[in-house]
């Protein structure tokens, strides 16, 4: 039986069964920046360490991963902020009291989170908490990497009396034409989905060679989850990086794809691959301003990583003849940063800053 998009995306990913919560989890079956490199999780420390500072340097720093996985990216967090000796109960003058946390390292200091719905893996440090649900109260860094575009969605299709939903069937992923769009979808359309202003005859086609747009991808269930995830820091940052576009360059046919085993497959909602399409970035950043009542700063991974200090450059090949070993390491060091920048690839990820409670000059990006 066909049914709407939302509905055959929330079984087929999160239901008993679901792609997110059965088996070896989506590492096996498509690359994010958490898997491409340990870079990524070393320019997430540098800006935790921004958060950090941003806080005034509190006893307990909560990170939160929210769409963690298996935990990869927690777990090279983990690394990334290595293991110290604690500080020593007397180390300051006991009639000062306790040391301010500032002089704690900030290894003693993080509290690592993961959020997802499948069940905790057995081999997850015991560093790490396993949540199935965002906690409130967050003060801290909440970080959401290609969380939002698995963010169960319905898809529309124009025809000559408007909007309407496309229903799936989950077994074939064959699709037909369903109801007229509800009011506050078609609200939302509207705004963040526009239509050619003059021409179209509801195929597609404006008279003119250009082509409207056919089908869009409702993001008001994704604008919802992300004003959620940003009502539930009360100061900090929220970050969320991910596959997106904006207003004026929607796709025509919208993004809605599948993955499998590594390879681009059709999107059939039937539990064996992931289901995705990318975010409405603007509609999103729009959505958790409206909550934070604090301006964001949206841009590319690109700029995002280089202003964290990862730039992919070349080593000098001075170091080839001095340290050959060092070169090396370095040359491959520089390479996965290339991969997390490269605009065509993970380096074409949007970062959705969202400061919430703090100064955001502190997080636009330089």
């Amino acid at each position: 039986m066909s049914i709407r998009w939302r509905d055959a995306m929330q079984r087929a990913l999160y239901g008993p069964g679901g792609f997110f919560v059965a088996g070896s989890g989506p590492a096996g079956h498509f690359r994010t920046s958490a898997h491409a490199s340990p870079a990524f999780a070393a320019a997430l420390l540098r800006l935790v360490e921004q958060v950090d500072a941003a806080l005034g340097h509190p006893a307990d720093l909560p990170v939160v991963d929210v769409g963690a996985g298996r935990g990869e990216l927690l777990r090279a967090l983990s690394a990334a902020l290595g293991v110290a000796a604690p500080p020593s109960a007397s180390s300051g003058p006991s009639s000062a009291g306790p040391a301010p946390s500032a002089s704690v390292p900030l290894a003693f200091r993080v509290r690592l989170t993961a959020v997802e719905k499948a069940p905790r893996p057995a081999d997850l440090p015991d560093g790490i908490d396993w949540l199935d649900e965002i906690p409130a109260g967050i003060t801290g860094l909440l970080v959401a990497t290609e969380w939002l575009d698995n963010v169960p969605l319905d898809v529309a299709v124009h025809t000559a009396e408007g909007w309407r939903y496309l229903l799936v069937d989950p077994a074939t992923g064959e699709e037909t034409v369903g109801d007229p769009v509800d009011p506050a979808d078609a609200d939302w359309l509207a705004r963040w989905w526009p239509l050619p202003a003059a021409g179209t005859d509801g195929t597609g086609s404006t008279g003119s060679g250009f082509r409207a747009a056919a089908r869009a991808e409702i993001g008001r269930t994704r604008d919802d989850a992300w004003a959620e995830a940003v009502r539930r820091v009360d100061r900090g940052l929220a970050l969320a990086v991910d596959y997106g576009h904006l207003r004026d360059g929607r796709p025509v046919d919208g993004t809605l794809t599948g993955y499998r085993g590594g390879r681009q497959v059709p999107p059939v909602p039937d539990g064996s691959r992931d289901v995705t399409a990318h975010v409405a970035v603007d509609s999103v950043a729009s959505a958790g301003a409206r909550v934070a009542r604090c301006a964001y700063d949206l841009g590319s991974q690109r700029e995002a990583l280089r202003a964290l200090g990862a730039d992919g450059g070349r080593p000098p090949l001075s170091l080839a003849v001095g340290d050959p070993a060092g070169y090396v390491r370095a040359l491959a060091a520089a390479s996965a940063v290339a991969e997390l920048t490269d605009p065509a690839g993970l380096g074409g990820h949007w970062w959705l800053r969202q400061p919430v409670g703090v100064d955001p000059a502190r997080f636009m990006a330089r």
